[in-house]
């Protein structure tokens, strides 16, 4: 039985401490779990998350930017497909034992070619005049064996009807020499003259009826004329009755305009399409565009979302795009409480650490599993990170502790391995101001005041300079991409521990200087920076001021 798919995933503009924890809590829960747990990313990995994979050769997880449910996530009928060879009768049995209504028909190679419904049979055998139809369908003679019981006494099965029609000889004679044409197929009886003249006639294929045995001179007549000879037990009523059945579905399949959706496609999207359309069922084709199987829209109804885990974020405005639609089993954090609404109870672990894998690292305690060494590197790094190796005041003893446990199993030198990672993550020559930007950003409200607040950590004092001249002509923008009201960037120095902030907005800059008062400070040679020694954490130091002062102006207006 295959298991449910469960996907965690991080906040959106994930960073390292996100990235990691997905990571490693799906690790974690793939060993003692029930599903299969798969790490995701709503965002593209930053410079010095790239670093912490590339040095613990771990892969990044797959991008998924939108949880909305998928056709994926629903049931796919594995409804088989077909070869355009196969007859109407073997394609109407296989309706009638499967339940369906529409058969697929696919190349070799499982591309889709068409469809044919059972309306579509049903029209085309009611309509069917023309007693040369098998030939211009390119009838195989095994499809007609098959329709008529018929056994292939000379001739090979695999031949293909393509000239000629389909006739009964019953006269005499005479009047069959007048209308047997060449490549005809004739049906005849026991009358061995019948036999003789549809050979000598220069028919395709003689089907002698009722079991009637065929004489030696008449099969080696017809080995000799190149006619082929079938023997059926039906009697001629039931073989002209049956015979127009072992026509080719690849004939009359629809092909052109086919309605077909893709395996990534959202329900949202396809379910006004399939509303419009009369049809019942419809094709699913994979990510390499082969057929996979069928829906109808009675698998929408009652269509579940995603199964999700939620790691180190809990508020509906950091959430990957689709959170409502999705069904959300777990939440792992160590910020605010947010907002994120839920249709049931969940497993909700919130603790005030300075990083969300050290909660992952504790959990693995708890379970009695020690990771491996890609596992503790990827931890280890997501918590120096994230308490910028132990300097942020978000940090805790339990997060040293996690570290200094983790460090050997991964192998690394924590002093040595802190500097290469802020190096890399400091890394900004050529990059593009958007790309800097939100590699590490996140949104936040108070009350109806929506601000943004983006980070870069560096140990470049120059390099943090010139950043921030290019910076401050970018934020009027980024406030408009992201719906914001005030947006702020913390130029954040791992060494000297001052956070430099620059800002846009009616009233952004004024809320910093009321946030944190004296200890605001504005350079004379720069007054577009505001430098606050000791603030290093976005979370804890700077989010909360920036709330608690928008809430006191609004209270005394």
């Amino acid at each position: 039985m295959e298991k449910d798919k469960v996907y965690i995933i991080g906040h959106r503009n994930p960073d390292t401490d996100s990235i990691c924890s997905a990571i490693c809590y799906a690790n974690l829960k793939n060993i003692i779990g029930d599903a299969e747990y798969i790490p995701v990313r709503a965002g593209d990995v930053n410079t010095e998350t790239e670093f912490v994979l590339d040095h613990f050769g771990a892969s990044a997880p797959a991008l998924m930017e939108n949880i909305t449910t998928q056709v994926r996530d629903i049931e796919i009928r594995k409804t088989k497909g077909v070869s355009r060879c196969t007859s109407i009768r073997k394609a109407w049995k296989m309706m009638q034992d499967n339940d369906i209504v529409t058969i697929p028909i696919v190349t070799k190679e499982g591309s889709l070619e068409g469809l044919i419904t059972v309306s579509d049979i049903a029209h085309n055998i009611m309509d069917v005049y023309d007693n040369t139809v098998l030939s211009k369908g390119k009838t195989i003679y095994s499809n007609i064996l098959d329709t008529i019981n018929g056994e292939m006494l000379v001739g090979d099965p695999k031949d293909v009807f393509g000239e000629g029609k389909v006739l009964i000889g019953a006269a005499n004679p005479e009047m069959m020499e007048s209308y047997i044409d060449k490549g005809d197929i004739v049906i005849v009886g026991n009358r061995y003259e019948s036999q003789l003249c549809a050979i000598e006639a220069d028919a395709g294929c003689v089907v002698v009826c009722l079991g009637a045995r065929v004489p030696a001179t008449i099969i080696k007549m017809a080995e000799s004329k190149g006619c082929r000879i079938i023997a059926t037990p039906y009697d001629t009523y039931m073989v002209t009755s049956l015979i127009g059945q072992s026509l080719s579905i690849g004939y009359f399949m629809k092909r052109h305009n086919l309605t077909v959706f893709d395996d990534d496609d959202y329900l949202d999207d396809i379910s006004d399409v399939m509303g419009s359309k009369r049809y019942r069922d419809f094709p699913i084709l994979g990510e390499d565009g082969r057929y996979i199987g069928m829906i109808s829209r009675r698998n929408l109804l009652g269509a579940k979302g995603k199964k999700v885990i939620l790691v180190d974020h809990n508020e509906r405005n950091q959430c990957v795009e689709g959170i409502e639609h999705a069904e959300i089993l777990e939440i792992i954090d160590h910020h605010r409480i947010g907002a994120v609404e839920t249709m049931a109870p969940v497993f909700f672990r919130n603790q005030p650490l300075g990083c969300t894998s050290t909660i992952i690292y504790e959990m693995y305690k708890e379970e009695g599993v020690t990771p491996d060494k890609q596992i503790a590197g990827l931890l280890c790094s997501a918590i120096i990170s994230d308490t910028l190796m132990f300097r942020s005041p978000t940090s805790t003893p339990e997060d040293k502790a996690a570290v200094d446990e983790l460090a050997p199993m991964a192998g690394i030198d924590v002093e040595k391995y802190s500097e290469q990672l802020f190096s890399a993550a400091g890394d900004l020559e050529g990059k593009p101001l958007e790309d800097i930007f939100y590699s590490d950003f996140k949104r936040f409200n108070a009350g109806d005041v929506f601000f943004g607040v983006g980070q870069i950590v560096s140990m470049n004092k120059t390099e943090l300079r010139d950043l921030e001249k290019r910076m401050i002509s970018y934020l009027p923008e980024a406030m408009k991409e992201t719906g914001t009201d005030m947006m702020y960037f913390m130029l954040t120095n791992v060494l000297s521990e001052v956070s430099g902030i620059i800002c846009a907005g009616d009233g952004a800059r004024q809320i910093i200087l009321d946030a944190f008062g004296p200890a605001a400070k504005v350079e004379e040679d720069d007054d577009n920076m505001i430098l606050l020694t000791g603030v290093m954490s976005r979370k804890k130091q700077l989010v909360p001021n920036i709330i608690r002062t928008l809430q006191e102006k609004k209270a005394t207006v």
